[in-house]
């Protein structure tokens, strides 16, 4: 008791005191470039020096290529004269040495090595000093002091806390590897990710060429950014131009195609939406969703039938965003409805048209944030007409083609009215 009593009179003795927050020196996050623009990108400009990342994603999705391509040109040509650790506890140092030779050429400062132990790893990691270690995974990391298994809550959150305080104090960046579960969330405790300073999350389909890299936390920049990526022989390749890439292949004149103009962060994105209506067979018609949030599509499934009066209640649907990309923000709702409604109409929407806005439960048609950005996208695509809310056309700028001729607003304050503007 005595022992325990003095080591909190310490821990009293040596706490920090309060100061007033003005007087507190502000300065920059150091960061360097890893130089693959779309990695960098989501993380706000680079990695962190003494940041801990946790990388998370399904199986098989391209988490390891991603970080050894990063590895391999941060210690070649990028930073010459810095060193980097991979950290593998899943493969051997030969296995990782195959995957890099198709890669690229592997250069004499990138370091791998095959263990689990959380002390080895730290004892390698101050002899060598590199810029950057990654770990792969965070789920085979054990500390010898504790007796359970590695990947078991508390190994995992054990370890992720070791490893973090090793990255702060040799100001090191470390980037784990994190496992997705069925769910599609990380596995492991929830409290992982209050450990780390940057969550982010590879998706995509493993039999689909993109995966989508999107922050869930990030405590030197956005959550909102994505990095877009296609999966070749060689590895990840970088996507200059997303929205030309989604909509590579969109049919024209088929019933149920819309583009949509979402925003992800600050990058807008032309995207095609996909509906298909098909009688029941069912009491209980099946709603079939992937890209969006499911719930959603119900609402506005339930909008279409009270507010634009389509007798939906007979109909399977099914609704799907091209290229395996996943949308969250609002502005796509009314793609989604006039999807919908052109699917049940049997009528094309013009493949000229573009659309943007929020849909209320009364039918009207909200505004989106950005429109200016919005409409820049679509004019530098080739699209002559933007459906967009009334109240935010009023401040939109004037946006033209790259040829010079004016994009045309169509202004609607109600789903009737847009559904008249684009379909007739």
């Amino acid at each position: 008791m005595k022992k325990s009593a003095d080591r909190a009179t310490l821990s009293l003795r040596e706490a920090s005191k309060p100061v007033p927050l003005a007087s507190v020196e502000a300065c920059d996050h150091e960061r360097f470039r890893s130089g693959i623009d779309e990695f960098d990108r989501v993380l706000g400009g680079g990695l962190v020096a003494g940041s801990v990342v946790l990388l998370g994603g399904a199986p098989g999705i391209g988490k390891s290529t991603l970080l050894l391509q990063v590895c391999l040109r941060l210690a070649g040509a990028i930073r010459p004269t810095g060193k980097c650790l991979y950290v593998t506890g899943e493969e051997s140092a030969r296995q990782v040495k195959l995957r890099a030779s198709r890669l690229g050429e592997p250069s004499e400062n990138l370091y791998v090595m095959a263990e689990t132990h959380v002390t080895l790893i730290e004892s390698a990691a101050r002899e060598l000093n590199p810029e950057l270690m990654v770990i792969d995974s965070v789920q085979t990391l054990q500390l010898p002091e504790l007796e359970s298994a590695p990947g078991t809550v508390s190994q995992v959150r054990e370890s992720a806390a070791y490893i973090g305080r090793l990255a702060k104090e040799m100001g090191i960046a470390v980037i784990l590897v994190g496992h997705i579960n069925k769910e599609g969330v990380l596995a492991g405790p929830k409290v992982l990710e209050h450990i780390v300073d940057v969550v982010l999350i590879l998706e995509g389909d493993r039999h689909l060429v993109y995966r989508v890299l999107r922050g869930v936390k990030n405590r030197y920049g956005s959550t909102n950014e994505i990095g877009v990526f296609s999966m070749e022989a060689d590895g990840l390749k970088e996507v200059a131009d997303p929205s030309e890439a989604f909509l590579a292949e969109r049919p024209s004149g088929v019933p149920g195609s819309v583009v949509v103009v979402s925003l992800e962060g600050a990058r807008p994105l032309l995207v095609e939406v996909q509906a298909l209506l098909a009688s029941s067979g069912y009491a209980t018609p099946r709603r079939t969703v992937t890209g969006v949030d499911p719930n959603r599509v119900a609402l506005l499934l339930a909008v279409l039938e009270k507010q634009a009066g389509l007798t939906l209640g007979g109909y399977d649907a099914f609704v799907k965003v091209s290229g395996g990309l996943r949308l969250d923000e609002p502005g796509v709702d009314l793609g989604i409805t006039l999807a919908l409604a052109s699917a049940f109409r049997a009528r094309p929407v013009d493949p000229l048209v573009a659309v943007a806005g929020e849909v209320g439960l009364g039918g009207e048609v909200r505004g989106v944030a950005r429109l200016d950005q919005r409409l820049a996208e679509a004019a530098r695509l080739g699209f002559r007409r933007v459906i967009v809310p009334a109240g935010a056309a009023r401040g939109a700028a004037r946006t033209l083609h790259p040829g010079g001729e004016q994009v045309e607003l169509v202004a609607v304050r109600t789903l009737a009215e847009a559904m008249a503007a684009s379909m007739g």
